[in-house]
């Protein structure tokens, strides 16, 4: 990596954002919570149902198909034809208790300037529960979910491309946050501002080598573990 990603946000970099683009899981609300972990069990439930197969095999392949397609369910669309809506309710029918209110981030977001996305591989019902238990729903112009993107998950760029014809949105003038760095490659290319959340005591969490920040990954310009304090620090330059 010639350059590494910074851990402190300079406001002047941001002055130009117009477009804030965020994703969910992992993203606006941090690792630990683990919210994920329910949808992962329910997503090898249903691998596990539909092929007839032994659970821990249901997991190799539904964890192979995330990594191959980008989503279980890109997978198991191309590979099984399934219907993607009973698969995206199975897979959201989670608690959304562990979820607390976040008025630091809700202020945050709220005093960007312009225009506040969410975009997630995940749907508009998940997006909306967890957002609304975080207390920052009401804080977004938009979300856009998988069945915006026709079912082709992030880090594909014609997912990237419909987001931005969708809204109009000038990817110069834009910034992204993620968790995932493969799903900052393109953003970074079409020229918005990158951003990945990590998890807070980064060495004790468990994570598949390609989730984990590389020397390679140069097309992350920061690297945040408190996506609040991130945006929080940028309000000097609105």
């Amino acid at each position: 990596m010639d350059k590494k990603p910074s851990t402190s946000a300079e406001p002047s970099d941001f002055a130009h954002v117009r477009d804030w683009v965020f994703d969910l899981d992992n993203t606006l609300y941090p690792h630990h919570v683990n919210l994920f972990a329910q949808i992962d069990r329910n997503m090898t439930a249903y691998v596990q149902e539909l092929l007839q197969l032994e659970p821990e095999e249901a997991r190799v392949l539904q964890k192979r198909y995330y990594h191959e397609h980008g989503t279980t369910l890109q997978g198991l669309m191309l590979n099984y034809g399934i219907d993607p809506d009973a698969f995206l309710e199975r897979a959201h029918a989670i608690d959304y208790s562990a979820l607390l209110p976040n008025p630091e981030l809700g202020e945050a977001i709220k005093a960007l300037p312009g225009r506040k996305f969410i975009f997630t591989n995940g749907s508009v019902p998940h997006a909306e529960a967890a957002a609304r238990a975080l207390g920052i729903l009401d804080h977004f112009d938009d979300i856009f979910d998988i069945v915006a993107a026709g079912y082709v998950p992030k880090p594909a760029g014609a997912t990237y491309d419909k987001f931005a014809s969708l809204h109009r949105v000038d990817t110069s003038n834009a910034a992204m946050f993620e968790d995932l760095p493969r799903n900052l490659q393109v953003p970074k290319t079409l020229g918005m501002r990158t951003v990945l959340l990590v998890p807070r005591n980064l060495d004790t969490v468990l994570m598949e080598r390609w989730e984990k920040l590389t020397d390679e990954d140069d097309h992350i310009d920061y690297v945040t573990d408190d996506l609040a304090s991130f945006l929080g620090r940028l309000r000097g330059s609105f």
